[in-house]
């Protein structure tokens, strides 16, 4: 009789479980390793030194990238390194394999130059005879300067000849990389070579600057100083600028409020206002010329006006002048009468009166 799924016990599903995914992390962390998986044959070559090789860097051939090294080890008196090469990739019985300098901050590859009728057998390590390292740069220099040291009784050429030859040898066959690092090294330094008299003024007049910045101490000692007692009288004000600015923020807040509350009564406004400019636009050349015939009226009524507390007037034809009184005798002088006179050109239509004061 099968036993309900619910009915088992859960301590050996668990355990089953548990194995299941030790098993998966296991092959999953491992994946490359695995011969019916991972891409490739592992080869071994030994070699006298590691040379700065690092696991994980390129495996090339005439450049190309065709794997990458997988581990390096120390194996009686040389070192063995393991590298990985793509499906595909013939490597023969008589390979020769070597360490390459890639980069001047020293960075590697591991080159191979594929030789011999049949192919190299991947459980066979390729045997010192067949590899080698590179010539560093750095022990090189060191060397050097070992050499030139006064206390080792001079320069040895032969060796120093030698030495240089090892370098000429080592970059011979550097990447293209390498060729261009120097050929720019090799750019500036002509580069500064050739604007060393420009250099030589530029620092002329840098110490020219730096003199008198050391003569004008006293003078940013003294801005410095000024500079803080103007920092001091701010930080003294602070609390009256903090309540400056609360003030303003406090009016802000209370004029929003007041356009807030009244804005039932502004919109009308604002649009009466719109209108008034419309109209004011609209007659804005009779306005032009109610300003322009104001001006003889302003300056006539300040004549009128500008003698003391009364003002002189004019009226025509208001009392009509008798006939006696504008006949004109033979001799042809005017008699007069009343204050007023006749013109001798008859003239009826105008008359003369005295002033009429009008106190106020």
């Amino acid at each position: 009789m099968r036993v309900p799924f619910r009915e088992r016990n859960p301590l050996p599903l668990g355990l089953a479980a548990l194995a299941v995914i030790v098993i998966v992390v296991a092959l999953a962390l491992n994946l490359q390793r695995l011969p019916f998986i991972a891409g490739g044959k592992t080869y071994h070559a030994a070699f006298a030194e590691a040379a700065g090789l690092k696991s994980g860097e390129e495996v090339r051939i005439a450049g190309v990238k065709v794997g990458k090294v997988t581990g390096l080890g120390l194996e009686d008196d040389h070192v063995k390194v393991d590298f990985q090469v793509d499906d595909g990739v013939r490597v023969g019985d008589l390979s020769r394999v070597e360490i390459k300098i890639k980069t001047l901050l020293g960075a590697h590859y591991l080159a191979i130059d594929p030789r011999g009728p049949s192919r190299q057998d991947p459980d066979k390590t390729i045997p010192v005879s067949r590899t080698s390292t590179p010539f560093e740069v750095v022990p090189a220099i060191n060397e050097l300067s070992q050499k030139l040291n006064p206390e080792a009784g001079g320069i040895d050429t032969a060796q120093l000849a030698q030495s240089f030859n090892v370098l000429s040898d080592t970059f011979k066959n550097s990447p293209e990389e390498i060729k261009a690092s120097l050929r720019g090294l090799r750019r500036l330094s002509a580069t500064i070579s050739s604007r060393d008299d420009e250099l030589h003024q530029l620092l002329g007049r840098s110490t020219r600057v730096t003199k008198v910045l050391a003569d004008r101490n006293e003078e940013f000692t003294k801005l410095i100083t000024d500079g803080d007692k103007i920092l001091q009288a701010v930080s003294a004000r602070r609390a009256v600028i903090h309540q400056l600015l609360v003030n303003t923020v406090a009016l802000s807040a209370q004029i929003n409020a007041v356009i807030g509350e009244n804005q039932a009564q502004i919109g009308p406004m604002l649009a009466n206002l719109q209108r008034v400019n419309k109209v004011l636009l609209k007659n804005q050349g009779n306005l032009d010329r109610t300003i322009q015939l104001l001006a003889p009226f302003a300056r006539q009524f300040t004549d009128a006006t500008g003698t003391g507390r009364w003002f002189d007037s004019y009226i025509q034809n208001l009392i009509p002048i008798p006939a006696s009184i504008g006949q004109v005798p033979s001799n042809g002088t005017p008699q007069k009468s009343g204050g007023t006179s006749k013109t001798p050109t008859g003239d009826q239509g105008k008359q003369s009166t005295n002033p009429l004061p009008f106190l106020p």
